[in-house]
């Protein structure tokens, strides 16, 4: 006879997964296998044991669900605590979130690398996940402790980016422990942007008071150039 714990077991319903999930899933399964172009959206439902109206009704197109999937490694990142890097300098708490990006990037290495075929002679498609990069770094610079406002801070966001981009050949063709390759290359290029992002920074303090003087000098000329508003009250 099963003792009480086992029919607990047996009785505890499985987690579902979500209907938005299932379709990325299905997409970066087909990814690992076949060409992007070659991914058609039939194929998809078919994967993911849907029809076409329901995945309609979650995803107008396969970058939607691209975008989607970006979210999912962002919720991975940011689950976890960085409690333990706050004390560490900036370079190495951003090292470690693109170090976990590419643990969570690790199941869909091939996916990845087909993608990336596609992409790099589509401008718009690259320009399309441009913007999906950008909404997630600014989370993970934020998770990283790193501040992410202004025009430095859109910097930064946009640095990291192509960063993390441009190294990934490095990282589909890496199979040493830890990443090790990847690591060593992410290290030499924040330590370019941590020097250029100084210089930007420096040409900021320098520029930033002359832009607000000139600011208000338009702003008194304007002043002066605009007509005096007429006397409503002499016009009734």
């Amino acid at each position: 006879m099963a003792s009480k714990s086992e029919k607990s077991a047996e009785t505890k319903p499985k987690a579902e997964i979500k209907p938005k999930d299932s379709i990325v899933k299905a997409l970066m399964e087909l990814a690992n296998t076949h060409d992007w172009n070659a991914i058609t959206l039939p194929m998809i439902a078919d994967k993911a044991e849907m029809s076409l109206l329901e995945i309609h009704e979650y995803f107008p197109s396969k970058g939607a669900m691209l975008a989607s999937f970006s979210k999912m490694l962002d919720r991975k990142v940011l689950s976890a605590t960085t409690a333990d890097m706050h004390d560490e300098p900036m370079r190495e708490r951003l090292l470690d979130i693109m170090m976990r990006r590419l643990d969570a990037l690790d199941p869909y290495k091939m996916a990845i690398r087909n993608i990336k075929n596609h992409v790099k002679y589509d401008p718009l498609s690259l320009f399309a996940l441009n913007a999906v990069a950008l909404n997630s770094w600014r989370y993970m610079l934020a998770a990283a402790d790193i501040d992410t406002e202004g025009h430095t801070g859109s910097l930064r966001v946009q640095g990291i980016a192509l960063v993390f981009a441009g190294s990934l050949d490095t990282w589909l063709d890496d199979e040493t422990e830890g990443h090790q390759k990847t690591m060593a290359m992410f290290d030499r290029k924040l330590k370019r942007g941590e020097d250029m992002m100084h210089r930007v920074s420096d040409v900021e303090k320098f520029v930033s008071p002359l832009i607000s003087k000139l600011s208000k000098m338009f702003e008194k000329r304007e002043l002066r150039r605009k007509p005096a508003e007429p006397d409503m009250a002499a016009e009734i």
